[in-house]
């Protein structure tokens, strides 16, 4: 039976660009938090690769993080089998969710499961770290993360000593249009001045102070270069979203509200623009 596993995306709760490295990469901080809006894959034994996509716009070669994972996983462990792998693609991709990053550390976990190997999680980070930035993060089983570095470099996020819960509702909308990571990039001027603390303010839960001071420095610049991303984020400003940022470097932008109705409402408000959406109710 071919084995299944998801592949959830996740939101920035403010983005920090802080400094640009020698090795041409950026030093940034955020916080990082899992959705419930997932992919999936699913992989059965296979004497070689191969990759199937629900998406025919994305691509099913070495260029797919998927197969990446696949071949970096079984040279790591001296795997000589393959697989064939399909990826049930619904969260929008160049949008700022992780997805590819996620479907990558997705595929190491159901290979290691599909081939009866048990890599330590320190090769796991190493192989998702070559990957993409996010991958570490999806491979955690902690819901949230206080990330660092490239956004490889991770602490787990905790509350009154459990893992920390977004306990606010969640709009997520994502204009039909992608955004490259490195075009971003070229657009923000890092900064280390006049920062807040990023774990002290997302942990006050103070809804109305992440609407004035949480973050996302790709925001002013990614909005100036594409309208759709612009429209969107007024389209969300003019809800009762207590907070509106984009997440990661776009497209996606959300919305946070004290009440999962007027989350709803607000789903309802943009039902007429070509915007996909997902709504997560608070979690408590």
């Amino acid at each position: 039976m071919p084995l299944v596993q998801d592949a959830p995306a996740k939101i920035n709760l403010g983005l920090h660009v802080l400094r640009r490295r020698p090795d041409g990469y950026h030093d940034i901080e955020t916080i990082l938090h899992r959705i419930d809006w997932a992919d999936t894959i699913t992989a059965a034994p296979a004497d070689a690769f191969s990759l199937t996509c629900s998406d025919p716009s994305l691509p099913t070669d070495r260029d797919n993080l998927c197969l990446q994972a696949a071949h970096r996983l079984a040279a790591a462990c001296d795997v000589p089998a393959g697989a064939d792998l399909h990826l049930e693609k619904r969260v929008p991709y160049g949008a700022g969710l992780g997805s590819g990053s996620s479907d990558a550390a997705a595929t190491l976990r159901l290979l290691a499961r599909l081939w009866d190997v048990d890599p330590s999680p320190d090769v796991l980070r190493q192989i998702g770290r070559t990957i993409g930035a996010d991958v570490p993060f999806f491979l955690q089983d902690a819901p949230a993360a206080y990330a660092t570095g490239r956004g490889d470099t991770l602490s787990p996020l905790s509350k009154d000593g459990t893992s920390y819960r977004l306990p606010f509702s969640l709009l997520i909308a994502v204009p039909s249009v992608a955004v490259a990571t490195p075009w971003a990039y070229d657009r923000v001027s890092p900064t280390e001045a006049n920062r807040p603390d990023l774990r002290r303010l997302v942990l006050s839960n103070d809804l109305s102070r992440w609407g004035q001071v949480l973050t996302n420095d790709f925001e002013a610049p990614v909005a100036a270069a594409e309208p759709a991303v612009d429209a969107t984020r007024a389209a969300l400003q003019e809800t009762d979203a207590a907070c509106v940022s984009l997440s990661g470097s776009g497209s996606a932008v959300y919305g946070l509200f004290e009440e999962t109705s007027a989350a709803r409402a607000a789903l309802q408000s943009l039902k007429p623009l070509d915007l996909r959406t997902h709504l997560v109710p608070a979690s408590n």
